[in-house]
């Protein structure tokens, strides 16, 4: 028998009522947090994603920076190794070099070289390397006048030179001078728009 006002208490298991446990603050704290990490992680890709573009772009533009001024060291070596050996070639190709056939045995033209032929144009464009175009390479031989040297006078009987004149004015004793210019064409606009004159000039003392 039980008395009044006595309940029967029942376990969770013996009631025949499914009933529903609402989570405690503590039980959602971890999937909430979860879900803020993720959230977090997915933000982070993102501007990691953007730094590396930012780099890569700084990288490559420094990169073909290096390529371009690498061609431009290359192109300068020529110019200033032709002007030399332009200048040699001219001061050994004189008005007597014809006297013991050397002139005759020059390659490409047989000189003497002189104002009024292009015996070292000539030259220099049988000398341009692979790599560079020969159309954009420009010779300029110049042959001063007198005081340089001052070996050189105004009387042609003196040393056989006579710098003022023309016909003479490469004889042994007077000085030859020889500009080698090259157009240089960038391949990457962003370093440099057109293209950058790369220029060297020699100058000696005709022996020959």
């Amino acid at each position: 028998m039980r008395c009044r006002g006595e309940s029967i208490l029942r376990s969770p298991e013996s009631s025949a009522e499914p009933r529903f446990v609402r989570p405690s603050p503590e039980a959602r704290l971890p999937t909430a947090w979860a879900g803020s990490r993720l959230q977090r992680l997915k933000g982070e890709d993102g501007n990691s994603l953007l730094e590396y573009a930012f780099v890569a772009m700084l990288f490559f533009i420094m990169l073909l920076g290096i390529i371009d001024f690498g061609r431009a060291l290359y192109a300068y070596h020529f110019v200033s190794h032709a002007a030399r050996e332009a200048t040699r070639y001219a001061a050994v190709h004189g008005s007597t070099c014809n006297s013991d056939g050397s002139c005759s045995l020059a390659n490409p033209d047989t000189g003497p070289a002189l104002s009024t032929n292009t015996v070292i144009q000539d030259y220099v464009q049988s000398i341009v390397p692979s790599g560079l175009d020969s159309s954009k390479v420009t010779t300029t031989p110049n042959w001063p006048t007198p005081p340089e040297p001052a070996v050189c006078t105004t009387d042609p009987t003196t040393l056989g030179c006579n710098c003022y004149v023309t016909a003479t004015q490469n004889a042994p004793g007077c000085t030859v001078e020889v500009q080698v210019q090259y157009a240089f064409p960038f391949l990457y606009p962003f370093i440099h728009t057109g293209t950058l004159n790369l220029s060297s000039t020699s100058e000696m003392v005709i022996v020959h």
